[in-house]
Formats: structure tokens, sequence, C-alpha cells
């Protein structure tokens, strides 16, 4: 896909997203981000994306709330004209042990990481098809791309990657005839989230074979080569510096 002139929307607007649409605005996409309470990030990402000469659009989005998932997609084509990258990147990381799991825990982890995903690519999907195509780029966990839990605590969290692989390769064989490439990116250690310590994060470079945390521009370089690709599709791409081999 040539990248200049055309519309992204990313679901969740800091720390990598805000990456991801900077990059993309230098390669000459206009771009839209949806955000739940970080507007701050949100608005420092866009005025990035402007920086670059390219419209941006910060958008305060439920995505729990179906009808919040179809304006929103709505919103980003009455701005900009068309839509023709959809990047799924909100999601719920809480940690929590099964016995204290509720209800409302399980719905607050699966509507965002994986629901979310469906109701925007089903409302974006249209758009798509009156350009000729479109990508759809979703974000899943290398421990859910590797097939078997490694960490106690996140059962709504490892089902909803674990869905997100099993969505983007149903929507690939879906929609390959309306030439839309649907794929996902799989993270290990990318970004240190905060409070991490040092010994903490010396222990997840010891686990590493590449023996470093990755950085957001290695999860550019995936996003980037999924969209410039016309030949991939229904794949979920772990960039983990090998840890999945650990």
């Amino acid at each position: 896909m040539e990248l200049n002139n055309r519309v992204a929307l990313i679901t969740g607007g800091k720390r990598i997203g805000a990456v991801i649409a900077r990059e993309l605005a230098a390669r000459g996409v206009d771009v839209a981000l949806a955000y739940a309470r970080s507007r701050e990030e949100a608005d420092r990402a866009a005025a990035d994306v402007r920086a670059h000469q390219r419209r941006a659009l910060a958008i305060q989005t439920d995505l729990t709330d179906p009808a919040a998932c179809r304006a929103l997609v709505q919103a980003t084509v009455d701005a900009f004209g068309r839509l023709d990258i959809l990047i799924n990147m909100a999601s719920v990381y809480v940690k929590r042990p099964f016995d204290e799991l509720t209800i409302g825990d399980w719905t607050a982890t699966l509507d965002v990481d994986l629901r979310a995903a469906f109701l925007c690519a089903h409302a974006a999907v249209p758009h798509m098809r009156r350009q000729g195509g479109g990508r759809i780029v979703s974000f899943s966990d290398w421990v859910a791309k590797s097939g078997r839990p490694r960490y106690e605590g996140f059962v709504p969290y490892y089902v909803a990657k674990s869905g997100v692989v099993a969505l983007t390769e149903a929507l690939a064989l879906e929609l390959a005839k309306d030439n839309i490439l649907v794929n996902a990116i799989a993270p290990g250690p990318i970004v240190a989230p905060p409070g991490t310590s040092d010994e903490e994060t010396k222990a997840v470079e010891q686990a590493t074979p590449l023996g470093r945390w990755g950085g957001e521009m290695e999860i550019v370089k995936g996003v980037l080569a999924l969209l410039d690709s016309d030949f991939i599709t229904g794949e979920t791409i772990r960039i983990d510096g090998g840890r999945h081999l650990r």
C-alpha cells in the first residue's frame, strides 16, 4: 500500500500508539486517535502528527460501547473523507488472581481487547471497500501467540489476546476478496511498564535471547511492513526479541 494521503485510525493514542501515529504522519498519513482517559497523551500525539503537516483528530471513546465503536469510525470518515488503515491497539491489562475475578473484570478486558477490535473492523470495512482495499492491524501478545499461558493472574487478557489471533485469521479469509489485508502484531518486551523495577527490567533482559528491550520503533517497523505488503494476510507476527524461544 502506498501510504501518502491515506487515512489511519488508531485505537490507543499513547505510548506505542503515539509513536506509530507520528511515523505514519511522516509518511503522509492523516491520523485519528481514539483514547479513553489519556487526553493529554492523545493531544500530544495529534500535535506530533500535525507537525508533519498532516491532519490529526483525537477522539474520546468508550470502546466497551458498540455504538461508540461505530461512531468512532464514522467520525474519522466524516473528518477525513475516507478510511484506509485500522490499527486496533486499545487494551486492558490487569493482573488479578482467578479466585478474585468478577464478571466485570472479564467483560472489561474482553470488550476492549477483542470485541472492540471486531466492532471497529466491522464498521471500517465498508469504507475500505469503497477505496478498493485497506489494511487492518490488531495487537495480540507474544504469550498468546505462543499458544500457552505462562503467567498466572491474566486469564481474561490471555483469552482476549488469543481471540485476536483467531479474529485476525478469520477476517483475513473473509476480506481477502475485498483486497483488505488483516494481520496482527504480538509484542514482547518492548517498553517496560511504568513502575518496573531495575531488578524486573534485568530479569526480562536475561529471559530474552537478544538480551534487551526492543523499543517502540521495533513495533513501528512491524506495522509499516504489514501496511507496505500486498501479499501478507492472516499472520500474527511476534516482535519479542526471541522471548518465545525460552
